[in-house]
């Protein structure tokens, strides 16, 4: 069997459809189509049954998706050990991280790495959602957590604090008329609306957004308070802190990467970069470096 075939089955096995198989390989969805109908002809079976929310395996599909996911960790396995091999940074290196970082606080970093290691083109693709470290789908993750996987091999760079802010001109007029302030609802990540949820109680929401991309310009227009990073409320001179940044609130900021591509040169390098430069950036990550107007 050609592997190329087998990478477009898993991609279909994996997602449960042609456009989101199409969508991860990053290929057009007539080009996956016809390779799963080319692989099924050439092994004499059909693979996928065409259900209504999209493919389902068949019992041959079944069998399949099995020896095809120990070749996948073969060959990624050996793809790893001979990238190991050079010693020189260079080649493609595929980093996923969190949208309001990589368009913000990091992407100095991300440029002054490019600038280090002309060698290395650096993919970067934004995302909040999981993106697979097992499946090659990335060879570096930046995420937030306090509990990353434990198949994965990383790094806790720092610590990044979240307090309450708001609009200089919505805070001062709070203060001046009294009163609780109106919260913005937010459908970003599990962290956010729990937060939230504690912080509001059974308050209605307004006007709710799903990314804190949205959250920094809505509370600018005066609309509310909102819990935000404090990388991104304490650089915003349009936005004050409400309150503090809270212990409980505090995550991990982590680099993290799959063990057989623990001795890739792009990679080495790229971690050691990105370690260096974000701890030199703690304070900010952590909030106490001191903001334009903490109240």
């Amino acid at each position: 069997m050609n592997w190329d075939d087998l990478r477009v089955f898993l991609a279909v096995a994996r997602n449960g459809s042609i456009s989101s198989g199409a969508k991860q390989l990053q290929l057009q969805h007539s080009t996956v189509s016809r390779r799963v109908r080319k692989l099924e002809q050439e092994i004499g079976v059909r693979l996928f049954d065409k259900v209504p929310s999209g493919y389902a395996l068949t019992p041959a599909g079944e069998k399949l998706l099995q020896a095809a996911d120990r070749m996948e960790r073969e060959v990624l396995a050996v793809d790893g050990t001979l990238a190991g091999a050079d010693l020189r940074p260079a080649g493609t290196l595929r980093v996923t991280a969190i949208d309001n970082m990589a368009t913000t606080i990091l992407m100095p970093m991300f440029a002054g790495f490019s600038r280090a290691y002309p060698e290395v083109t650096l993919h970067l693709m934004v995302s909040n959602a999981d993106v697979s470290l097992a499946q090659r789908e990335a060879d570096v993750a930046i995420r937030l957590a306090n509990t990353p996987p434990e198949t994965l091999i990383g790094k806790r760079v720092c610590t990044v604090s979240s307090a309450i802010y708001g609009s200089r001109a919505y805070l001062e007029q709070l203060r001046r008329d009294g009163g609780e302030p109106q919260w913005l609802g937010v459908n970003c990540c599990v962290f956010h609306r729990t937060w939230t949820k504690q912080s509001c109680g059974d308050q209605a929401h307004r006007f709710v957004v799903d990314d804190t991309l949205l959250t920094q310009p809505a509370l600018r227009e005066g609309l509310g308070v909102s819990i935000l990073p404090c990388f991104m409320g304490d650089a915003d001179p349009g936005l004050a802190r409400y309150s503090d940044p809270r212990p409980e609130w505090d995550l991990g900021l982590w680099i993290l990467l799959h063990p057989d591509l623990r001795r890739t040169a792009r990679v080495i390098a790229f971690r050691d970069y990105m370690i260096e430069a974000i701890q030199a950036q703690q304070d900010v990550f952590s909030g106490t470096r001191e903001p334009r107007d903490s109240r």
